[in-house]
């Protein structure tokens, strides 16, 4: 009976942490972006998209992560989350994130897409780069109708 209670015990451990959602570390230089297959690089513009049981997929360019939003039922997705332009290597929650499309800046996969905290840190960006802000759903949007 006690190795029963130990063997469930386990178990149980086992799967409270295996379904644990949260961002894994992208390995620069070694990871491949889930969607196109590029090695990631860019710190600046790399992407995660974590399921709701916990895999993460890793991408080189937040275009890539859009992209691949269509493979992925809305109810599997327990994280999304984009690079800080302004804090190379920090993620940050991609549907409250603000985004600039600017010529002036340019991204992995040539969509010249970055996104940053704050609205206010994107129209600092747009005054000495120029380019469009959008936030996530004006952003998705864009995409759907390219």
């Amino acid at each position: 009976m006690k190795k029963l209670i130990t063997t469930f015990s386990l178990l149980s451990l086992l799967i409270i942490t295996s379904c644990n959602v949260k961002p894994q570390k992208i390995e620069y230089g070694k990871d491949a972006c889930h969607f196109c297959r590029m090695n990631i690089v860019d710190q600046s513009h790399a992407a995660e998209l974590v399921t709701a049981k916990g895999k993460a997929f890793k991408y080189d360019a937040t275009e890539c992560l859009i992209n691949n939003l269509e493979e992925i039922e809305p109810d599997q997705i327990g994280l999304l989350l984009v690079s800080d332009y302004k804090n190379p290597g920090v993620l940050i929650d991609a549907t409250t994130a603000t985004y600039i499309i600017s010529k002036n800046i340019p991204s992995p996969m040539g969509a010249y897409l970055s996104s940053v905290s704050t609205k206010e840190e994107a129209l600092e960006l747009q005054k000495n780069k120029e380019g469009e802000i959008y936030n996530w759903d004006e952003l998705l949007e864009h995409f759907k109708n390219k």
